[in-house]
């Protein structure tokens, strides 16, 4: 059975239902050996999940869509149009109010509804969305909300508890608990670098907070793997950096820019890496070079092999691609090469990303 990737968010047993609130969440709790198994997670959720809400979304009519019968002697049935219904959830980020959750759940959302941990309900509006990573921000009206501090991040190894709470299958605030499974997971995405959890998420939960078991936040919950469209164990996260990073602009109104260099990147195959020398295929094989771009100033060739960027070891032409859009416009990095045998540094300033489309064209 082929595995589908799905929008998701959590599941498992429902723990609670209502817990008081009290300011920003995620101020580390009494602190837990590292691998240890806790006695219970309940201090943790009791501090988080006050900011956790569910999220319902309403979106335009769909188009009629006019049916034609299985006998030809029956007249073609046109179906009305319905409503689009979507829920996911999401967590303040702010105490005055704003909150993050996944873009595909609020997308063409014409109302969208925020429901707190003590079936507060709230309208809320659309601030800013960003399609690449995903993520969006919405208002509520109001103030003194509990929140999650983005800038204190958790960085939980592989191995370590993770804690997960939003609103599968429109239960409501619901918390579950798995491990941290790996990092650098890539699903076709440039710009992102998910978090692998097995703490269990569902459909209707995306958008949710993963936790590490300090209490500080380490992902947005956003999709599963799955055969079936239920959890099997393996859920994907956006990290906390990228959604501290793509919140800030988004509340700020600026523009969701990114890093580019002006370079066409290729995998190093096996083959490959063996006619360049390289020990083995790693790393992204630059293939072409846009004229008068940074990476042309700077003075990158076809046939140079990316290994590092900014000093990190890069596995393929993803990680590359992701390591310079994950900066923005103006910043400057610098690159390790292998050319003929030889170990080179280069270094450029980045310039902003072109549209889609265009790069399109640039390619052909």
């Amino acid at each position: 059975m082929a595995l589908a990737l799905l929008a998701a968010a959590l599941g498992g047993a429902l723990i609670a239902t209502h817990w008081p609130s009290n300011g920003r969440v995620n101020t580390a709790v009494a602190p837990l050996a590292r691998g240890g198994a806790p006695d219970s997670f309940s201090p943790v959720i009791e501090r988080v999940a006050p900011a956790v809400v569910s999220i319902y979304a309403e979106g335009a009519p769909s188009p009629p869509m006019l049916v034609l019968p299985d006998l030809p002697f029956l007249s073609p049935e046109l179906v009305p149009p319905t409503r689009r219904m979507s829920s996911g959830s999401g967590f303040f980020i702010t105490e005055d109010g704003y909150v993050l959750t996944n873009h595909h759940v609020v997308e063409g959302a014409e109302r969208i509804e925020v429901v707190l941990h003590n079936e507060r309900r709230l309208r809320a509006r659309l601030i800013g969305s960003d399609p690449a990573t995903d993520l969006a921000v919405l208002k509520v009206s109001g103030g003194r909300f509990s929140y999650v501090d983005l800038k204190r991040a958790g960085s939980p190894k592989v191995g370590d508890w993770v804690i997960a709470i939003g609103n599968p299958f429109g239960l409501g605030a619901t918390a579950t608990a798995g491990i941290v499974s790996a990092y650098g997971r890539d699903l076709g995405s440039s710009f992102v670098d998910y978090v692998q959890i097995d703490a269990p998420i569902n459909r209707g939960n995306s958008g949710g907070p993963s936790f590490d078991a300090q209490g500080q936040l380490v992902g947005v919950n956003t999709a599963i793997l799955s055969p079936s469209g239920g959890n099997v164990g393996i859920g994907f996260a956006i990290p906390a950096d990228t959604a501290r990073s793509i919140a800030e602009r988004l509340i700020a109104r600026r523009p969701i820019e990114r890093g580019y260099m002006g370079a066409a990147l290729q995998d190093i195959s096996p083959d490959a890496a063996a006619a360049l020398g390289l020990s083995e295929p790693k790393g992204a094989l630059v293939a072409s070079v846009t004229p008068g771009g940074p990476a042309a100033v700077a003075g990158l060739k076809p046939g140079d092999a990316i290994l590092k960027v900014d000093g990190r070891d890069m596995e393929d032409a993803e990680a590359v691609t992701r390591a310079v859009t994950g900066k923005r416009p103006g910043d400057r990095i610098a690159l390790e090469l292998f050319r003929t045998g030889q170990r080179l540094r280069l270094e450029l300033t980045l310039v902003a990303r072109p549209p889609e489309d265009m790069l399109q064209r640039l390619a052909e």
